[in-house]
């Protein structure tokens, strides 16, 4: 069983909201309640359709590249998954080292129904191996589509982890940068006005370091000496930039889609294909409805 991952997952949360406006539309007492819901769900399976669509072909005209050899920038990446040195990932109902968990738990009511109580999820990078190199991959802000799926009851407790482990394939659509990457020609000016802007926020912290009078104030001589200061700070950062070896980072970008999968890219098409066959029934059957409504003189 496939279930997509992440807080309140948008495919996952969705048909629920969608249900519920069905369910809104026909208990609806008024005609401007109908209208209101069935507005909802043409807009809902509307942008769902298109949404999926767009992050299926996302995934297909992605090519993947290598680690060693990849662009900055939007990259898709496919490797085997490894942990990163020091504290592992403890598995918290297996206790187990894990890459990644997400932990779900459940508590039964009086009347025998399952309700959500709890929800806990690791937020610790790990490594992605392809052969050529490794890159460091941030969960944070990913939706995750794993398989791995483990249950536990015990009482009237139910626990439901998605996990994914060492060695585990590893399927990254994000945003790739490399970090000691950084070009000899960085705009020291600019990072040295950002500095001082960053110390005159803390006018009490600035006044200990470059008043040295003790006048309460930063006067133009000890203006220049914090200038000069920052400069110098700048430019040692800069070097231990240049110097350092580079380490490959993968992150969720500004505005397009951050993926991380035990999938193959094809089979993770084919799943945003189904949602948006989904969401084009919603679409297509909630507006033969109002059609319909429209006929019969509800609105």
């Amino acid at each position: 069983m496939l279930v997509r991952l992440r807080r309140d997952g948008f495919n996952a949360a969705l048909p629920f909201a969608q249900l519920a406006l069905v369910v809104f539309a026909l208990r609806a007492d008024t005609g401007w309640g109908t209208v209101l819901a069935l507005a909802l769900l043409l807009a809902t399976g509307l942008f769902g359709w298109l949404r999926s669509i767009r992050h299926a072909r996302l995934i297909l005209d992605t090519p993947t590249s290598r680690i060693a050899s990849a662009a900055q920038g939007y990259t898709e990446l496919r490797g085997r998954g490894r942990p990163l040195d020091g504290t592992p990932v403890l598995s918290p109902l297996t206790g187990l080292p894990l890459l990644w968990y997400r932990l779900s738990t459940y508590r039964k009511t009086s009347d025998g129904k399952w309700r959500h109580t709890e929800t806990s999820e690791s937020d610790a990078s790990f490594l992605l191996d392809d052969g050529s190199g490794v890159c460091a991959v941030d969960p944070e802000g990913a939706e995750m589509l794993i398989r791995r799926r483990d249950v536990s009851e015990r009482g009237d407790l139910r626990q439901i982890q998605w996990s994914l482990l060492k060695n585990d394939p590893v399927y990254v659509l994000g945003d790739f940068f490399t970090l000691g990457s950084i070009s000899p020609d960085l705009d020291v000016s600019r990072q040295v006005r950002e500095l001082l802007a960053h110390w005159k926020s803390n006018q009490p912290e600035l006044l200990k370091r470059f008043d040295l009078d003790g006048n309460g104030s930063i006067d133009l001589q000890e203006w220049e000496l914090a200038r000069a200061q920052a400069r110098r700070e700048v430019l040692r950062q800069r070097d231990e930039l240049l110097t350092a070896p580079e380490a490959h980072v993968v992150r969720k970008p500004e505005q397009r889609l951050y993926l991380i999968s035990d999938l193959d890219p094809q089979a993770l098409a084919r799943r945003y294909r189904l949602w948006s066959v989904f969401h084009l029934a919603i679409f297509l059957g909630t507006a033969a409805a109002s059609a319909w409504f429209h006929q019969v003189g509800v609105f």
